[in-house]
């Protein structure tokens, strides 16, 4: 199995991002993709006006490009936020009066994964506090989610690049997957096996593809090292998507990379068009 196998779906919060928001999906499907996924797009806003989700709903239908993947509100991303979800306060309540926002829209799309990061540690608060306070808002996410048909995704980050993110192994991520499911008795929590991060880690890649395909409900890729498309690093990434597959994967793959000092366009040469 190859890279031609494979069913991609690209992000449109990482790549792309020289051009304006409603100008991506778009420009996915001049760059012969079919699918696209997001992070919050109003890093300002957990709740925008009608008016500009209805724009963005219009631009992905207008480019005839599905939605498949949406994160729930998570801060400031890019940048040093990782999630709100466990942070005491305000921003745990900017999280909850996001969750149907979310799910209304991605309802509207068709759009049947949700993705929750779990938020960073915060000094001053016990981690027990925020851990308790992270399972009640991913119960009250995972039963949003169930309303649309869709699935809740958990993904675990890299301690190098997020610090203060307690979710940084494959097994912290599936340990709060199977919390939230035994919580919730959906069954519709999920692992986001990103690659990148668990590589950053240090992870054993094959044994967390043998360990953990099966809670799986969505996989992300970046080449490493630099985060960027895949032949840029030295992961054998060809032969971990093909090993996925073999463990009874059928999922999309999301193209999670930065496209480098080029136009994002520019960016899938490693990828024939007709895989696309």
């Amino acid at each position: 199995m190859g890279f031609a196998d494979q069913r991609f779906t690209v992000n449109l919060s990482i790549l792309f991002t020289e051009l304006p928001l409603l100008e991506r999906p778009a420009a996915a499907a001049a760059a012969g993709f079919s699918a696209v996924e997001l992070w919050w797009p109003w890093v300002d806003s957990p709740t925008p006006e009608r008016s500009r989700l209805d724009a963005l709903k219009r631009a992905i239908e207008d480019a005839s490009v599905r939605l498949t993947g949406l994160n729930f509100y998570a801060g400031q991303l890019p940048g040093p936020d990782r999630g709100a979800l466990s942070v005491p306060g305000e921003e745990s309540e900017r999280f909850r009066a996001n969750v149907e926002v979310t799910a209304d829209f991605a309802r509207s799309l068709g759009c049947t994964a949700l993705n929750a990061l779990y938020g960073n540690r915060v000094d001053g608060v016990d981690p027990a506090e925020q851990d308790a306070l992270a399972l009640e808002n991913l119960v009250i996410a995972a039963r949003a989610a169930d309303r649309i048909g869709a699935v809740l995704l958990i993904e675990a980050l890299n301690r190098p690049e997020s610090p203060l993110y307690p979710l940084v192994s494959a097994p912290a991520a599936v340990g709060i997957v199977d919390g939230v499911n035994e919580a919730t008795g959906l069954g519709n929590a999920r692992f986001l096996m990103d690659l990148y991060h668990l590589s950053m880690n240090g992870e054993d890649l094959p044994s967390v593809i043998e360990r953990y395909t099966a809670k799986t409900g969505h996989v992300q890729i970046a080449d490493n090292p630099g985060r960027g498309a895949p032949g840029t690093g030295s992961l054998p990434l060809e032969d971990l998507l093909g090993r996925l597959r073999k463990a009874g994967y059928e999922g999309r793959v999301g193209l999670e990379y930065k496209p480098g000092d080029r136009p994002s366009a520019e960016a899938f040469a490693w990828l024939p068009r007709e895989a696309r």
